[in-house]
Order: structure tokens, then sequence, then C-alpha cells
């Protein structure tokens, strides 16, 4: 399927499932926002990495207005649909002052692992403990897919794009797996570090054996 849609670039990743709060204030934006829910119509959030407007992003619908300020601006959140591939942007649409895009949608399937679900949460929470963070997730965990997970894995910008292209579930979540398997032993080895540079300076008690 291949359509048009308003576009909202944004320098973030939003995955489809995901639950986004905006803050609409621009002119264009503003009539982005009120046209897609006075028509209940869905636009297109494609990622801004380095100033480049990118291939890939997430049609939302907005789920409800929170909030319409006296000079229009407008509090709205969003929930996110489906992944996109932009074909052509239109940057001058009649009658329009937001942008659009032709777009199509590539498939996506969510066949998944339990065991490997299991084993990408279980770093996700020991990579939370390290950092004493501490975070629930809305939905039990074999609810939970790869989208639910990334935006608490550690991902920068970059790698968040990078899975956001992965179009099948054990690909997404291989992804994951190897992130953490990476990140969290550069992880403890800080927190080792850190250790050490606390007892730099202090009184301790050494001995070694036999002398």
């Amino acid at each position: 399927m291949t359509n048009f849609i308003p576009i909202f670039p944004l320098g973030i990743v939003v995955y489809p499932g995901e639950m986004l709060n905006l803050h609409v204030f621009e002119p264009r934006y503003k009539q982005l926002a009120e046209e897609c829910f006075r028509e209940g119509k869905p636009f297109g959030i494609p990622a801004v990495i380095d100033q480049k407007v990118n291939e890939y992003g997430t049609l939302v619908e907005i789920a409800r207005v929170e909030k319409t300020y006296d000079n229009g601006e407008m509090d709205v959140r969003t929930r996110g649909i489906k992944v996109f591939r932009i074909l052509e942007i239109i940057r001058e649409v009649p009658e329009k002052l937001y942008a659009g895009a032709i777009v199509n949608y590539p498939d996506n399937h969510d066949r998944t692992s339990d065991t490997l679900r299991e084993q990408v949460l279980a770093a996700v929470r020991e990579l939370h403990h390290i950092l004493q963070v501490s975070k629930q997730f809305p939905v039990e965990d074999h609810r939970l897919r790869a989208y639910d997970i990334a935006h608490h894995a550690g991902l920068s910008l970059e790698e968040e794009y990078e899975m956001l292209h992965l179009f099948q579930e054990m690909q997404r979540l291989e992804y994951l797996k190897r992130h953490l398997n990476k990140v969290i032993p550069l992880m403890m080895e800080m927190e080792r570090l850190k250790d050490r540079v606390k007892l730099n300076g202090h009184f301790r008690d050494l001995s070694v054996d036999n002398f």
C-alpha cells in the first residue's frame, strides 16, 4: 500500500504501540494536529538525525487532545501505529502549511521467542540495577515486544533508528540482546572503577600473607 500522509519530523524515534505526548506550537504543526484530530486521520513522524529527515518513521494517531491553549498551541497524546518508508517528500502541499510524504508500509512480522524475550528482559533489568534506575513496564512480561523494551535498553538515537527498520520481531530482540551483552560488561567495569576511585586517599588495612 502506498499513500500520502502529513509529516511531523522530530529528532526522536517513535515505535508502533508507543504513547507519545507532544506539545504542538508551530503554526504548520498546529494546522496538522487540528486537521488530523478533526478528521480522524493519522500523520507520520519520521526520525531526524543530524538535521536530516530519514527514510523511515512511524505513523501515529492522535488518541486525545489534552489541552488547547488560547494561542492555539496544543498538548496532544499520540499512539504509534506502524512503520512507514518515505518514497518522496512533498515539501509544498496545496493550501497547507505542513509538508507531507508519499510512503509505503513494509511488512512487519511479529513471530517471537519467549526464551529470547526473557533473556532480553533479564539483561535490561540487570542494566537498570547497575544504573540504580527503577523502571516498570506497563504490561506483563509475556505481552512485551521489542518495541516496548527498546527505549529502556540504553540505545543511542542512531541505534533506535536502526532497530526501527528491522521488520521481524526475532531480529529486533536479537539486536537488543547483542547491544545489552556489549553494554553491561562496560557498565560493570565503570562501577568497579568508581569503587577504586572512592578508595583512593582513604586509610586501608592491607596485608600480604607469608611476609
